[in-house]
C-alpha cells in the first residue's frame, strides 16, 4: 500500500520583488498568462483521486483553472508569520534586523509571534503523514512556494536549515511516494 502525493506550486501573485510575508493576494496578469502557458502539463495531475490547495486566492485560483475543483487544507497555509505579515523582508530586515537574524539562523525562533519554521514543517509533515493510503493511492494539491519547500524538508528528513536553500518556482511540480508509517 503505498500513496503518491504531488505538489504544484501555486501561479505568481506579485512580483519577486514586492512578495509579502502572508501574500493573499490573488493571481496577477503574469500569473494567468504563466497558468495558461502552463496549463497543459499540469491539467493530467487533476486525475488524482483526492485534491487539495492552500487556502490562500492564488492557490484556489490555479487549482480552479486547471479543474481540479480542489478542497481547501488550512494545513497547508504558509508559515504564520505574526506581525511580519502583509510586510517584506526588507521592510522587515530594516526595522527588526536582530529578529530577522535570529529567525534565519535558528528554526525554532518565531521573533514575529507567529510560527517557527521547526513548527511549520511539522505541521506540513503532519498533512502529509494523515494522507490516505491506499494500493496505488494519488493525491495533488496546489500550495504556496513555502509549503512546498516545507513538504520536501520533512520527506527527504532533511535538516530544517534545508529550507532555505530549495528553491521552488510558480507552477513547479514535485512528487513525493510513502507508506503508511513512512
Amino acid at each position: 500500500m503505498h500513496v503518491r502525493v504531488t505538489l504544484i506550486a501555486a501561479a505568481r501573485s506579485s512580483s519577486l520583488l514586492t512578495e509579502r510575508f502572508d501574500d493573499d493576494r490573488p493571481l496577477d496578469q503574469t500569473g494567468w498568462h504563466e497558468l495558461q502557458l502552463a496549463a497543459h502539463t499540469l491539467v493530467p495531475y487533476g486525475r488524482a483521486e483526492l485534491r487539495y490547495c492552500s487556502p490562500t486566492p492564488r492557490s484556489r485560483a490555479t487549482g480552479d483553472a486547471l479543474g481540479f475543483a480542489p478542497m481547501a487544507q488550512p494545513m497547508l497555509s504558509d508559515c504564520d508569520m505574526g506581525r511580519w505579515r502583509g510586510r517584506t523582508l526588507s521592510e522587515v530586515t530594516a526595522r527588526e534586523p536582530a529578529a530577522v537574524d535570529a529567525w534565519l539562523g535558528n528554526p525554532r525562533s518565531a521573533p514575529h509571534g507567529g510560527e517557527s519554521l521547526l513548527a511549520f514543517i511539522s505541521r506540513v509533515g503532519r498533512w502529509l503523514d494523515t494522507r490516505p493510503v491506499g494500493d496505488g493511492s494519488s493525491i495533488v494539491a496546489v500550495a504556496e512556494l513555502g509549503v512546498v519547500r516545507a513538504a520536501l524538508v520533512y520527506a527527504l528528513k532533511a535538516p530544517p536549515a534545508t529550507y532555505w536553500n530549495i528553491d521552488v518556482p510558480p507552477l513547479s511540480t514535485v512528487t513525493v511516494t510513502g507508506q503508511a508509517g513512512r
